[in-house]
């Protein structure tokens, strides 16, 4: 399924933001452990700002999900990577929670 051109931008930017969190969490979690530096760090969230922008349908979010599989815990693998349903309530949830955030702000 394409993602609305006039929906894509914000799938993107919840998208990001989520796995951004993930990987920065994660980041936090091994980086003594496995000596990485800034520097990789960087590489890292650059390349997953070019797979994220570079989706375009609900296929290609589930199949960069299932790259970043190592970011996603317990019950949420499960309910949200391995299906496409999945991944579109996924991509549902996110974009709710974002409105949710937003509606607190006013």
């Amino acid at each position: 399924m394409e993602i609305n051109k006039t929906n894509k931008q914000a799938i993107h930017n919840v998208l990001h933001t989520d796995l951004q969190r993930l990987m920065f969490k994660q980041y936090n979690a091994l980086h003594e452990e496995f000596k990485m530096n800034d520097e990789d760090y960087d590489n890292t969230m650059s390349q997953l700002h070019r797979d994220v922008y570079n989706c375009n349908s609900i296929n290609d979010i589930n199949d960069l999900l299932l790259e970043y599989i190592d970011l996603f815990k317990g019950e949420k693998i499960y309910n949200h990577i391995f299906t496409q349903d999945g991944t579109m309530n996924y991509v549902i949830s996110l974009l709710v929670e974002q409105c949710e955030l937003l509606k607190c702000k006013c």
